[in-house]
């Protein structure tokens, strides 16, 4: 069976500003020292599992530019442009009826174009893996990661029994509290939710129409239209229609047949800049320092900078990024509120900085 993959790269990044832009979020950035973009590093990875010609990118409309720049090898019908932000179901569904003009039956996966992976030749390999499950009957497969500490910050896949290689999901469950986390790594019965799924074309369709099918009417429609002069006033008509909704919420928590692989391949969901000291080389201080920076006994601390001189003295724990129009100086226990900068700037109207 022919095996195709859709990698959704439509989110904004936002706690990756001032480099992470609305006109150029996380996806389409470099933060690795080979010059790659991180989609860039997701297509290349799959290149081994998939035909180029069976990888379709779904991102926001006003990136469809962004991703032809930097993937010119995929097939510009294969870029597939949503015309509002309806989170990963809408996005799952329009993905699939479009394939499925292509492919009478197919297996699809479903990857993020923001994360990285360490080990690329046992990720391939759980993704066979994967394939091979998804292959028999109606299952519905997602990748869970096996959890190294017990982190707050990511959604839990409680699993159950084996068979064939795979794990029955028994539940899935929202971020946890430290305390739950730490029990759930000491059980060893939960992995990280890693937001990666494998499935055939007919089973994903066949539930979303069961769980979801006001989704399902709207993304038939759209597959119909796809390739023909309709097209573009279909998608936006039924896509703009459609609910936001979360595939895990619209259908894994719900659905049977739900299977789970866990994965051992250096996976890192490059959540926040605290990733960029993890994915890098840093020095014997553990500092990671890339640009125009000159560091004096600063410990643990990550400064990117630009065309300007960043003279760093005497930091510990500090992040500071440096653009052309925006400096972040932040410390890394408060990572995940550089979000909060975005709002404050968009109350503001200072929109050209978001």
């Amino acid at each position: 069976m022919k095996t195709t993959a859709v990698i959704m790269a439509g989110g904004r990044g936002e706690r990756f500003w001032p480099k992470s832009r609305n006109s150029c979020p996380k996806q389409f950035l470099s933060l690795t020292a080979d010059g790659d973009t991180m989609i860039q590093k997701t297509v290349k990875r799959l290149l081994p599992l998939v035909d180029i010609s069976d990888i379709y990118i779904v991102t926001n409309a006003a990136y469809i530019s962004l991703v032809a720049e930097q993937l010119p090898e995929i097939p510009k019908e294969n870029i597939l442009a949503e015309p509002a932000a309806r989170n990963t179901a809408p996005c799952i569904a329009f993905a699939a009826a479009v394939i499925n003009k292509k492919y009478d039956d197919a297996v699809m996966m479903v990857l993020p174009s923001d994360h990285l992976i360490g080990l690329e030749d046992i990720y391939i390999n759980t993704l066979k893996k994967a394939v091979k499950v998804a292959e028999q009957g109606q299952n519905l497969v997602t990748i869970g990661i096996t959890p190294e500490y017990p982190e707050t910050g990511y959604g839990y896949i409680n699993f159950g029994g084996e068979q064939d290689g795979a794990y029955k999901v028994e539940r899935f469950v929202e971020k946890p509290d430290l305390p739950t986390a730490e029990k759930y790594l000491a059980s060893g019965k939960y992995l990280w939710n890693s937001g990666m799924f494998v499935w055939k074309l007919s089973s994903i369709m066949k539930n979303i129409q069961e769980l979801m099918p006001d989704i399902y009417e709207g993304a038939v429609k759209i597959g119909d239209a796809f390739g023909t002069p309709q097209f573009s006033d279909v998608l936006i008509k039924e896509f703009t229609a459609f609910r936001s909704e979360s595939v895990d919420f619209g259908i894994m928590e719900k659905a049977a047949d739900i299977y789970t692989i866990p994965g051992s391949f250096g996976w890192d969901d490059v959540g926040s800049w605290l990733a960029v000291e993890r994915i890098n080389k840093t020095d014997s201080d553990k500092n990671y320092i890339e640009g125009n920076v000159i560091s004096v006994g600063s410990e643990h601390t990550t400064v990117c900078g630009g065309k300007r001189l960043i003279a760093a003295v005497g930091l510990e724990d500090i992040i500071i990024v440096d653009t052309d129009d925006a400096v972040l100086v932040c410390s890394k226990n408060s990572t995940q509120d550089v979000k909060k900068v975005i709002a404050q700037l968009k109350e503001q109207g200072r929109n050209d900085l978001v």
